[in-house]
């Protein structure tokens, strides 16, 4: 089984239980927190990735770490579950579809927007209505900026690219200028 179908596996069954008990917030910023402290220590990420590094010392590693943090009980135990299944160091990657599946379960989804240059607020909310309605969801947009494209906007929903650049424009039509009739 693929390392996302694992982490989309995991990442529902977290979204079951903190949904259920109404505790979504704290978890997963826990989560984020522990991902932070791994992200921040590759010498402690490779302890629980590899396979040389026996589970009890990880589990005793991983129980410091749960003392000096704090964290809720439905993340140590989360945790707890992924170190159990070799699953700890793959955190990242869960807690990203975690965010997903919570995003889905809401009726949100996330969109990109890169533009030539910096758009400002009126652009920004016109932007989140056309998406809102094109896609009958709520949306939450990141923005960045690109000057490569020249201008106008590629969007990004999940998997989805909408190339409106210039830069693509340019591109369709030296193509349609290079090829034989």
């Amino acid at each position: 089984m693929s390392v996302t179908n694992v982490a989309n596996r995991y990442a529902r069954a977290l979204a079951d239980v903190i949904l259920e008990r109404g505790e979504r917030d704290g978890v997963v910023s826990d989560l984020r927190q522990f991902v932070g402290l791994l992200g921040g220590h590759d010498s402690l990420r490779a302890v629980f990735a590899s396979p040389v590094v026996n589970v009890e010392r990880k589990r005793g590693v991983l129980n410091e770490l749960l003392v000096r943090l704090q964290l809720s009980q439905i993340a140590t135990n989360f945790l707890q579950l992924l170190l159990a299944n070799a699953r700890l160091h793959q955190l990242d990657l869960i807690l990203a579809a975690l965010d997903r599946e919570l995003d889905r379960r809401a009726n949100f989804v996330s969109a990109e927007i890169t533009t030539a240059r910096e758009v400002d607020e009126q652009q920004r909310q016109e932007l989140h209505t056309s998406l809102r309605a094109a896609t009958g969801r709520e949306v939450r947009l990141s923005f960045r900026t690109d000057p490569s494209i020249i201008g106008g906007v590629v969007t990004r929903i999940d998997s989805l690219v909408y190339d409106g650049s210039v830069r693509n424009q340019l591109a369709k039509v030296r193509e349609r200028l290079l090829s034989p009739r």
